[in-house]
């Protein structure tokens, strides 16, 4: 390693490259690694978030065409018949359920009870598949800055023996490896952010579908 950091002191003083592909290249398989880490976490990051915009626009568009047309329905159960085979909707699919439950169970005994058992475990499932992908997330808004970190201390220890090698303290040695070293902390700041800023909004819609599915599941027991 020794060897690898001192051949790394002897180009620093004529490599004055710092574009980020110089910088990825010259870093060593530590600091490679935590930034290879950091760009997948991001891309995923970014998948999981227009994934989940796209849901939360989509299932919220469908749950109030669903109630319009629940709530002008003649019963629900003409309504429960009329349901297409597929159905995307969360709400829908509480709905489909619950009534499957009801219709399969004729004592009319403790119906109150059981239809709101199965009302919320229906949400629950409901809520489970929303929520996929939240604890990713949280995760990377909470380690990747800890992660860049690390590749910066990493980065700027093998600088500083650069520089007891070569014993040259002029910034040409030192300022590419410090470069290399806070390349990694940007990056994760980069996949940090979003991730934090998407899981606090994702996580107050969620809550807000959560409490709509739960009106209308109370709304939908005053009829049963």
């Amino acid at each position: 390693m020794e060897a690898d950091i001192a051949s790394q002191a002897v180009g620093l003083g004529t490599n004055t490259d710092f574009s980020l592909l110089s910088l990825f290249l010259r870093a060593d398989i530590v600091v490679k690694s935590v930034i290879i880490i950091l760009i997948a976490c991001s891309i995923y990051s970014w998948a999981v978030i227009i994934e989940k915009f796209r849901l939360f626009k989509k299932i919220n568009k469908l749950s109030e065409e669903f109630e319009e047309k629940f709530w002008n329905s003649k019963s629900a159960e003409n309504f429960y018949n009329s349901l297409p085979t597929e159905i995307e909707d969360p709400m829908a699919l509480v709905f489909q359920e619950a009534m499957e439950g009801l219709l399969k169970k004729k004592s009319k005994v403790n119906i109150s009870e059981r239809m709101t058992a199965m009302l919320e475990g229906g949400i629950e499932k409901q809520m489970t598949k929303i929520e996929k992908g939240f604890t990713f997330l949280a995760t990377v808004g909470s380690t990747a800055p800890f992660i860049g970190l690390f590749g910066t201390v990493w980065g700027i220890m093998n600088s500083f023996q650069s520089i007891a090698i070569s014993r040259n303290t002029s910034l040409a040695i030192v300022a590419p490896g410090i470069a290399e070293a806070l390349f990694a902390t940007a990056l994760g700041l980069l996949a940090a952010i979003p991730a934090v800023v998407a899981y606090n909004k994702f996580n107050t819609d969620s809550q807000k579908y959560s409490q709509k599915l739960e009106n209308f599941s109370k709304r939908f027991l005053t009829i049963i």
